[in-house]
């Protein structure tokens, strides 16, 4: 009887230690994500994901924001789109082509859409910043995709910064303006990442 407690003992402790370092290596994600995927992407074509574009949809309902980013006559996506609780509406993988960026050159190259993802938090942030928990949503996002691609910080930009550097190389070309995620909002955005990425280096 005693030898067979201890075999029963022995097994539920190994159990555990397995259940662990499956955890380990397969994180829980603290926030939901939701298939909506976007007819939106280039075809026959892999991403490089050499860099990032940070956007704001403009829109204070997700419901809107989905809508533009999936719609066949916009002509516009995006890979996930964030809303203010969190919730990331994953619409495309990371190495999917999606049309966020337009007439854009980060660092010189063109076209961002072929070397970088999209992330779209949903609303305005002329009008309100990011909620806390769409940074961490996104932080969340990113870093497994930081890591496997090996993205630098400089390549984790604004839509705003990209299109500015095309109108420079090319002044005569008309290039679509919207209002973007501000400077301010950027700034806050990379501070968090970077302390996270720091936290993430010590474990």
């Amino acid at each position: 009887m005693k030898r067979n407690v201890v075999c029963i003992m022995a097994f539920v402790l190994f159990a555990c230690v397995l259940c662990l370092l499956a955890q380990a290596s397969c994180p829980v994600k603290r926030f939901r994500e939701v298939s909506y995927p976007t007819p939106n992407i280039e075809p026959d074509t892999l991403n490089e994901v050499r860099g990032v574009v940070l956007h704001h949809t403009a829109e204070t309902s997700i419901e809107t924001s989905l809508e533009l980013l999936t719609s066949l006559e916009r002509k516009a996506s995006s890979h996930i789109v964030i809303d203010y609780d969190g919730t990331r509406y994953i619409l495309a993988a990371p190495i999917d082509v999606t049309w966020h960026a337009g007439r854009s050159i980060l660092h010189g190259r063109e076209e961002c859409n072929f070397f970088t993802i999209g992330i779209e938090f949903n609303g305005n942030t002329l009008e309100k910043p990011l909620t806390r928990q769409q940074i961490e949503s996104a932080i969340e996002y990113l870093l497994p995709i930081i890591e496997e691609y090996d993205i630098p910080m400089e390549n984790i930009v604004t839509h705003e910064m990209v299109r500015k550097a095309f109108k420079k190389e090319h002044p005569d070309f008309k290039v679509f303006s919207k209002s973007d995620i501000t400077p301010v909002e950027y700034r806050r955005f990379m501070r968090a990442l970077k302390m996270a990425m720091k936290r993430k280096a010590k474990r």
